[in-house]
């Protein structure tokens, strides 16, 4: 029996892997199986971190309330209660927005949340 050896379709396949990975190192872009290896760590990795850059971001906005809020007198969580109970609360990303680039605002806000 003859061997078969796939023609074209495997070159593609091997070449558009080759091609994802062309900005490696040494071996890690030339060896279609250490490529292919790197290929998928590199996916794995880049889902990880989509999913752990919602969590960081998250973190970084609450803090900058935090810091925000403290510098009035209120904790973070009082002025989330306060919100809740006013109905007011919009999310935190505007909210570290206001603190951060509008301080004024922001403390405008913090002010007849807790006056009211």
């Amino acid at each position: 029996m003859t061997r078969v050896k796939r023609g074209y379709i495997a070159q593609k396949r091997r070449k558009k892997i080759l091609a994802f990975v062309s900005g490696s190192r040494g071996a890690h872009s030339k060896l279609f199986r250490i490529a292919n290896q790197q290929k998928m760590r590199a996916l794995v990795f880049a889902h990880r971190d989509r999913i752990k850059r919602k969590r960081d971001f998250r973190r970084l906005w609450i803090t900058r309330i935090n810091a925000a809020s403290r510098a009035n007198g209120v904790s973070y969580n009082r002025f989330i209660q306060y919100l809740y109970k006013r109905q007011l609360l919009t999310n935190r990303k505007t909210l570290s927005q206001l603190a951060v680039l509008d301080s004024n605002c922001f403390y405008t806000i913090l002010d007849k949340i807790i006056v009211s």
